[in-house]
């Protein structure tokens, strides 16, 4: 019998939570600038929250290095795939606030869970490509992010992870490779909509990857579609 499915539910953070924030920033970036080269660039002042974060998504590196990055806590939307898998990763996930999302149905539940945390304060990170890839542009960006920015009327701050797929990519096989997150400068969410929205953030995507000609994987484009 398959298990049941985690719903998002927007229920008090675990006791855990308050530590994982505390320590998983430093011991981030220690670690990333160690053993990975780890570099922040920050474009411009980062908003007080309310905000969405919206990044692509190479890794299961991304959603760690970029919370490092900003130095907040991101409550990211995250497959439900991910979910009582085993117990250290529920306790993980679950310490870190992430919201359950489905892979093959709308996701109306983790919207508006994630809906009533940007009513409360606080950061939400979405990654529009909706899985990992091995290249930017292997698959079209869902509007999500910007729908959110857009209907919660907070700003999205445009994230890109460079190299994170040549460290810890789709075979989860862990190589040296320099990292590098950018973080843009805050888009507005007046006058415009959704689609508009993720236009202007994956305009601004490309131009920040083309910078680091040969920080993808080699070979045919991929996504990860579940499974092994």
């Amino acid at each position: 019998m398959p298990k049941p499915k985690r719903l998002a539910r927007d229920l008090p953070l675990p006791a855990q939570s308050r530590f994982l924030w505390w320590v998983e920033p430093p011991v981030i970036r220690a670690v990333g600038r160690a053993f990975l080269s780890l570099q922040i660039e920050r474009q411009a002042i980062l908003p007080p929250p309310p905000f969405v974060v919206a990044s692509n998504h190479y890794s299961h590196f991304d959603s760690p290095a970029i919370a490092a990055a900003l130095d907040l806590p991101i409550r990211y939307l995250a497959l439900e795939d991910l979910f009582d898998v085993n117990p250290l990763l529920d306790w993980l996930i679950d310490g870190f606030g992430a919201i359950p999302t489905p892979r093959d149905r709308l996701p109306y539940g983790a919207l508006r869970v994630a809906l009533g945390r940007l009513a409360a304060g606080e950061a939400i990170g979405v990654f529009p490509e909706a899985t990992r890839v091995s290249h930017w542009g292997t698959l079209p960006p869902k509007r999500g992010a910007a729908w959110l920015s857009v209907r919660a009327e907070v700003p999205l701050v445009p994230v890109a992870v460079i190299g994170t797929g040549r460290a810890f990519g789709l075979d989860n096989r862990l190589r040296r490779a320099q990292i590098r997150i950018v973080i843009g400068e805050a888009m507005s969410h007046k006058d415009t909509d959704a689609t508009v929205l993720t236009k202007r953030w994956a305009d601004w995507m490309t131009s920040q990857i083309s910078r680091y000609p040969g920080s993808e994987t080699s070979g045919p484009r991929r996504a990860y579609h579940g499974g092994t």
